[in-house]
């Protein structure tokens, strides 16, 4: 992080709250390599941290009141919000995170009284990227640097997950905030969502002579719709049916009377394996194998999870056909980010053709991803 962009949040936050903040944190965005939808099913996710990163200027308060100010977002103005006001009805849109940390923060008894935030960053918004809980993570890791709370990476992960379910509305399970909190530059973080144990796996594409693309489709969604809720849903009731907690505790893919249902245990299953196989692949140093595991990894959520799109199937596809290793639709899905493994002395041609297949959309944008560190106080 440069010296002018901590300079350009100082001066921002005196800018609107007329006094200097007693910080600065960050949090970064993720990509997840492998293991989609597999966080609230209890399994396994391989994610790294990117460089993108939320930024947060911050000083504390102790009049109860929660002032929010987002570069990104300057036509909302300053929002003031009182924190015993906070209900999850109470903020939209962006505001309703850094809202839902404060909110669980107080509901567990963490005594916050307030704060002034800055808000500012690069992570794309709607990219599957990860930029919600990017924020969540550096307002979280912010408000326990204030208050001296002392919460450890998998408790602050936990509070910004809880900001997002419960305030925010989004089921999502744990794997974006754990990227963002606990992730370390040059490695993946392989973690066991059941139990957050998790191991750093060495991820140096530059050394192996590869690179990772992440091409951002441009098409946007939203998970709040519903349709991410749906498929967590159908998962916690096929785990029902088969008298399991989770999909997760199956051992090979199941058969239920309603085919939706079948076809979400299979790809929790076979998705549980791929992670694992991938780091297998990752420990050995076959990147090819890394590769073939992707491409399967994407055939697997298009036709057994049923949450790519057209665009980021042909963005997937293209660059397979121009010398990818392998590439998939990363994040939540219903659009966002696909990522295409390739060797270095491919990646320019590999990013030219994504760019210029028309998708019906504004052209991908294409950026190399390098992993990054995770959550941590700047200034």
């Amino acid at each position: 992080m440069t010296g002018d962009r901590l300079l350009e949040m100082q001066t921002g936050f005196n800018t609107i709250f007329h006094q200097d903040p007693h910080g600065i944190w960050a949090a970064p965005g993720r990509v997840n390599l492998i293991g989609e939808h597999t966080d609230y099913n209890a399994g396994y996710v391989l994610p790294l941290a990117l460089p993108h990163t939320t930024l947060v200027a911050a000083r504390p308060r102790t009049d109860g009141r929660l002032r929010v100010f987002s570069a990104t977002h300057s036509e909302d103005g300053l929002l003031d919000l009182g924190l015993p006001d906070l209900e999850p009805a109470a903020a939209h849109g962006w505001s309703a995170y850094p809202a839902g940390v404060a909110w669980t923060l107080r509901l567990e008894g963490h005594p916050v009284s307030g704060a002034d935030l800055y808000i500012d960053g690069d992570v794309p918004v709607g990219a599957g990227l990860s930029s919600s809980a990017s924020l969540e993570c550096a307002v979280a890791i912010a408000l326990d640097d204030l208050y001296g709370l002392g919460l450890a990476p998998a408790d602050l992960a936990r509070i910004a997950r809880r900001a997002e379910n419960e305030f925010a509305g989004v089921p999502c399970g744990i794997l974006d905030q754990m990227a963002s909190v606990a992730c370390r530059a040059g490695h993946g973080l392989f973690l066991d969502t059941r139990d957050l144990s998790s191991r750093h796996v060495p991820m140096d594409f530059e050394a192996a002579g590869t690179r990772l693309l992440v091409i951002d489709t441009h098409v946007k969604h939203d998970l709040g719709d519903g349709a991410y809720g749906e498929l967590r849903a159908g998962c916690e009731e096929a785990a029902r049916l088969l008298g399991v907690e989770h999909l997760r505790d199956l051992t090979a893919p199941a058969r239920l009377p309603d085919p939706v249902l079948t076809r979400l245990v299979r790809h929790a299953v076979t998705e549980n394996a791929r992670v694992l196989a991938t780091v297998e692949a990752l420990d050995a140093g076959d990147w090819e194998r890394v590769g073939a595991i992707l491409h399967d990894g994407h055939a697997s959520i298009r036709d057994d999870f049923q949450i790519t799109c057209p665009e980021t199937d042909l963005v997937a596809a293209t660059a397979e056909r121009h010398g990818a290793l392998g590439a998939r639709q990363t994040g939540g899905g219903f659009g966002g980010s696909v990522i295409a493994l390739v060797r270095t002395q491919d990646a320019d041609r590999v990013a030219r053709a994504v760019i210029e297949t028309p998708t019906g959309h504004p052209s991908p944008t294409v950026f190399t991803a390098v992993a990054g560190p995770g959550a941590r106080r700047l200034k």
